[in-house]
């Protein structure tokens, strides 16, 4: 099996959003804002390559499907769609992949989904199933004024006429058992899919806005975007304790530097991420 970190479209957000209600003398150490208040973030997707030859996909970041205004509201660079360069600099192409899994279905994980074709948004990955979960999807469908605007509405047309859409029951009982098994998460987002990579030296979990990189691993800090924040907290720190027993390690989408981090004890016995490679869980 190998594990590979691939680089999409990065942006930049306002870090009190991110932040929740972090004080900004707290939080601009750990990301340091530009002059309009916005720090930078990664839209990392994982690949992994099975023995048996599949090849699963973790997300797909944000892309490039915004238009320049958008682009520039939110920061997206570069100006072409990111993750299919770092699939070619990985010697493959979007139709190599096998399964698309998506922890949910906000842009910033699901518009590297699409490529632009004039005006209109194409689906990539042709062969490939896409993973949501049916709680998740329901609300993508149905979203509420608070989140409408994470959600793209031609996104979730194109993934419904795929006829490849695989929706995951509450029970996370998925058809990519038994190296990958889902558990879900409400504090973020209804239906947010963490997936459980199971591997020889401990398990991998792909976090997704359940802590978007290192810096949220502390366990009071959300984000703005967060629907049900004491939730959240009550999750994350759940998991962590999980993953601190067990020798487990996290997959930060978000985290500008750090791609994953094992989830170790400090001195006071909380959980903290210390940076690991890929390859030394394998």
């Amino acid at each position: 099996m190998r594990l590979t970190a691939i680089e999409g479209n990065r942006q930049r957000l306002d870090g009190g959003a991110m932040y929740g209600n972090a004080p900004r003398e707290v939080w601009k150490g750990w990301s340091p804002p530009d002059d309009r208040n916005r720090i930078d973030l990664a839209c990392r997707a994982l690949l992994v390559e099975t023995d048996d030859g599949r090849r699963l996909l973790f997300e797909t970041g944000i892309g490039n499907f915004f238009d320049d205004k958008l682009k520039e509201r939110y920061g997206v660079t570069p100006p072409e769609h990111a993750l299919l360069a770092g699939l070619r600099q990985h010697g493959i192409s979007d139709a190599d992949i096998d399964a698309v899994v998506l922890s949910h279905l906000h842009f910033d994980h699901a518009g590297g989904l699409v490529e632009m074709d004039g005006d209109q948004p194409r689906l990539l990955f042709p062969k490939a199933t896409f993973h949501v979960g049916r709680t998740q999807w329901d609300r993508a469908l149905h979203p509420h004024a608070r989140d409408k605007a994470s959600y793209i509405s031609p996104i979730n047309q194109l993934l419904e006429k795929s006829g490849r859409l695989v929706l995951v029951a509450d029970d996370g009982k998925p058809d990519l058992a038994p190296l990958v098994t889902f558990r879900f998460s409400s504090g973020h987002t209804p239906g947010l899919m963490l997936s459980t990579l199971h591997l020889p030296k401990g398990p991998l979990v792909f976090v997704a806005d359940l802590v978007p990189a290192a810096p949220w691993v502390r366990t009071a800090i959300t984000m703005g975007y967060d629907r049900f924040a004491e939730l959240l907290i009550d999750e994350k720190q759940r998991l962590l304790e999980e993953l601190a027993a067990t020798n487990g390690a996290v997959f930060f989408t978000h985290d500008p530097t750090c791609p994953a981090a094992r989830i170790v004890r400090d001195p006071k016995g909380q959980p903290t991420a210390q940076p690991v490679a890929l390859d030394a869980l394998l």
